[in-house]
């Protein structure tokens, strides 16, 4: 083919719109991280995963038509809202205390590998949708793809109590009405 005759539109190129946006927010929070370091990164980050997990706590209790979901509940809907978006998180223990979760797939796929602010997404989510619905939540990544882990461990702390009290989490709480 002369290179008169090459077009963009005729070559392959491995762009799309999901790789685009999963490459987009891995260079914000890459900049973050390396302008203002990674707690305050991560805290940038935060604001927007308390937003967006408003955002689906309300999309799910709407689906459900419930008012507040309880804590098998809670479970299921972390368990299903990463896996419409491509992640492979599973329940590996639950009780009244926590819920355990484990995740083989990064639903930002490889672009979250050294870019641990990017996991708090997954902390805010978590947390607000259980704070919102059980009155509390902490969530502590006690593993992560980010960290070079072969998968993440998410434990999120229902109770403030004895259980959670130690461990390096972020606490959120319910919205006050």
């Amino acid at each position: 083919m002369a290179a008169k005759d090459k077009s963009a539109d005729n070559v392959s190129v491995p762009l799309d719109r999901d790789l685009f946006m999963r490459t987009l927010i891995r260079e914000l929070s890459g900049t973050l991280e390396d302008v203002v370091g990674l707690e305050d990164a991560s805290g940038y980050i935060s604001i927007v995963g308390l937003t967006i997990g408003g955002n689906i706590n309300q999309a799910y209790r709407k689906a459900l038509q419930l008012d507040h979901l309880n804590r098998s509940q809670v479970a299921d809907v972390l368990v299903d809202l990463k896996r419409r978006i491509e992640g492979d998180f599973y329940i590996i223990e639950e009780n009244e205390d926590r819920i355990v979760l484990g995740n083989r797939a990064c639903p930002f796929g490889d672009k979250v590998i050294g870019r641990p602010s990017m996991c708090m997404m997954t902390s805010n989510v978590f947390g607000s949708i259980a704070a919102e619905n059980l009155g509390y939540g902490k969530v502590e990544l006690q593993r992560t793809i980010a960290l070079g882990d072969k998968e993440c461990r998410i434990i999120v702390y229902l109770n403030k109590n004895a259980a959670g009290r130690d461990v390096d989490g972020r606490e959120y709480f319910r919205t006050p009405a």
